[in-house]
């Protein structure tokens, strides 16, 4: 019993597999071009692959009895270029005209951007809604009466596509903004195009005897004739197609044309350069192999095979075979042929596929061309291509927009990478120890004039002057005083490199001297040796510091002392800090200490031993110097 429910249950849970998938094998192959031509004509002007791959239109081209005056009108009227519509919403619906734009960033569709516009359309008030993904822009024009009260921007974007799962948007602040989202929206917008023309001759069923071909029949220069101007490649100032305008290298002439305001240019397989002994001719192939779409070009009944010509970029072929050539009563036979996942492209070929020559072919045919290319960007192979660049330029546009509105908020720049720890790990050290000594002071406040470094040296000397004075009043001891001023004077001579000028030493020597002098002052209960030795060592770890930080130290230098010269004068326990500096040394990752720890800690600093300090203060003269310069 238990038996026959436990095999009851593995019944219920097999499933049917799928078919296994088919190879070349197991297909009927499709009858090869040469088993075709050994039959009776007429020929097709297209067969298909042995093992297909593509599809073909317009294989009737029989002409029909009835007279001329019961022929269907010309699909003329039906004749339309396929255009993406939504790449000019953005420039005719938006610009220069009131609406917001916003950006965000969605986990699971990436950059967004979402442009937003009030509009009366007759008497009714509407939302004009655009959202930018990676994969589409989405647009619609919402009635506000069928909405029970005023969205917000997130609950917009969810209007036009509900998959939006963001918490909020960020205004646009930028004035220039329009001009970047037109450009992102219309970069899909091409007004130039480039076709190959391919020559095949009778009986010719290869690649290597296509772009063989040297010589022009007359049926083929009056096809040419038809679809463009003959022009001279050198110094052709038009729309080029990749052909070498400058030094004759891609041949001397070529074909050209214009149609509704789009620059069409012909990679005509005769005109390219013939190599002598290269059968593959590569240097005809790299262009026309680089098409999308070619024109497949027939004087006598032989058919084509999609899959003759050897390229991962050719998906479309337009086949014309000539009747009657160089005559009035010249006809062409049309069929099309492209891949399987490329999408049935307009205008629909008549049945029968046979045009006169004339305006309505021309017109009919440019437009298959176009719209052909852009069908093929719907393949597998080219959208793909389309999605990545169109993530990389909507990534773009988002940073644009996020740096530029940060800026017209005075946010960004190197003041942002300072608030997000950014600035690669160097200046840490430096910007928290003058949050400390600087309070309210901006970090990466620049000097505001050429001669804003000789008054914050002037400004700092005289500082420095007072706490000379104040020291000279508390410590009555002159030894301590005379062996200050000798570490002044050694230090002097060993740092400083011209001695005319005090108030411009290099700002790293300046350091030195001046932590090495604030250690003599503040040294009442320490020998005279310890004292030394203990301010050498401080002036020197200090200064293996500042040599790690050289560029940013002479930049910001002056700006520290800048502001110490606004506030009060410097007290006489502003350079001595008790263990928590030396944390901060060991540490410069950690942040400023709060204000009441170092109120304590200057409070408790003539208690303790003196350490090093980390600021950057202005070397001052010496005093026999500074009276010196007062007297005069």
């Amino acid at each position: 019993m238990i038996e026959r429910m436990q095999g009851f249950r593995m019944d219920e849970q097999r499933c049917t597999l799928p078919p296994p998938l088919k190879t070349e094998e197991d297909y009927i192959p499709y009858p090869s071009v040469h088993e075709v031509l050994g039959r009776c004509s007429p020929f097709p002007l297209i067969l298909l692959p042995q093992f297909g791959g593509y599809w073909i239109e317009g294989t009737n081209h029989e002409p029909k009895d009835a007279p001329e005056a019961d022929q269907p009108p010309c699909p003329s009227s039906h004749i339309k270029l396929e255009t993406n519509s939504t790449a000019k919403i953005y420039r005719k619906h938006f610009m220069g005209k009131e609406h917001f734009n916003y950006y965000t960033m969605d986990t699971a569709l990436g950059h967004l951007v979402f442009s937003m516009k009030y509009d009366v359309i007759g008497d009714q008030e509407h939302l004009r809604l655009m959202l930018r993904t990676k994969l589409k822009t989405y647009h619609d024009v919402i009635p506000i009466s069928c909405l029970t009260e005023f969205p917000n921007v997130v609950q917009m974007a969810k209007l036009v596509c509900e998959e939006v799962n963001v918490d909020r948007f960020y205004p646009v602040l930028y004035p220039k903004a329009s001009r970047l989202i037109v450009t992102f929206d219309e970069h899909v917008i091409s007004n130039n195009f480039k076709f190959g023309v391919i020559y095949q001759k009778f009986g010719q069923v290869s690649e290597e005897e296509l772009f063989g071909n040297m010589d022009e029949s007359p049926a083929f220069v009056e096809f040419l004739e038809f679809l463009g101007h003959k022009i001279e490649l050198h110094d052709f100032k038009g729309f080029r197609g990749g052909l070498d305008v400058a030094h004759g290298q891609t041949g001397t002439e070529s074909i050209y044309t214009s149609f509704h305001n789009k620059e069409i240019m012909f990679h005509v397989s005769t005109k390219l350069p013939y190599t002598e002994g290269d059968s593959q001719q590569l240097q005809r192939k790299r262009h026309i192999g680089n098409d999308i779409v070619a024109i497949m070009f027939q004087e006598e009944n032989t058919p084509f095979v999609p899959d003759m010509i050897q390229s991962n970029f050719l998906h479309a072929y337009v086949v014309v075979q000539v009747e009657s050539a160089c005559t009035d009563n010249v006809t062409y036979k049309v069929s099309v042929t492209a891949r399987d996942d490329v999408p049935f492209f307009g205008p629909a070929l008549p049945d029968p596929a046979i045009f006169k020559k004339g305006p309505e072919l021309r017109e009919f045919l440019f437009t298959k061309l176009i719209n052909a290319e852009y069908a093929c960007y719907k393949a597998e192979k080219f959208a793909k291509l389309e999605e990545r660049t169109r993530t990389a330029l909507l990534e773009t546009l988002y940073e644009e927009l996020h740096i530029n509105s940060q800026s017209m908020m005075g946010l960004g720049g190197d003041e942002d990478k300072l608030e997000n720890g950014g600035g690669g790990g160097g200046g840490g050290f430096f910007e928290s120890f003058k949050s400390l000594i600087i309070p309210g002071k901006s970090p990466t406040r620049k000097k505001s004039g050429p001669f804003s470094s000789r008054r914050s040296s002037a400004i700092g000397i005289e500082n420095i002057q007072e706490v000379q004075e104040r020291s000279r009043e508390v410590s009555p001891s002159p030894q301590r005083s005379s062996d200050c001023s000798h570490m002044w004077q050694e230090n002097r001579s060993d740092n400083s490199s011209n001695h005319s000028s005090p108030e411009f030493p290099a700002p790293r020597n300046r350091v030195t001297q001046v932590c090495s002098l604030a250690m003599c002052y503040r040294a009442p209960s320490i020998p005279e040796a310890q004292d030394l030795s203990r301010s050498s060592s401080n002036a020197s770890s200090f200064a293996s510091v500042v040599e790690e930080h050289e560029e940013e130290a002479e930049e910001e230098y002056d700006t520290g002392l800048e502001s110490v010269s606004c506030g009060t004068p410097l007290k006489q326990d502003s350079f001595v800090f008790s263990s928590g500096a030396e944390d901060s040394v060991s540490s410069p990752s950690q942040g400023g200490f709060p204000a009441s720890r170092l109120e304590q800690q200057a409070d408790g600093a003539k208690t303790s031993e003196p350490k090093g300090t980390d600021s950057r203060p202005k070397m001052e003269r010496p005093p026999q110097e500074q009276k010196s310069s007062s007297n005069c």
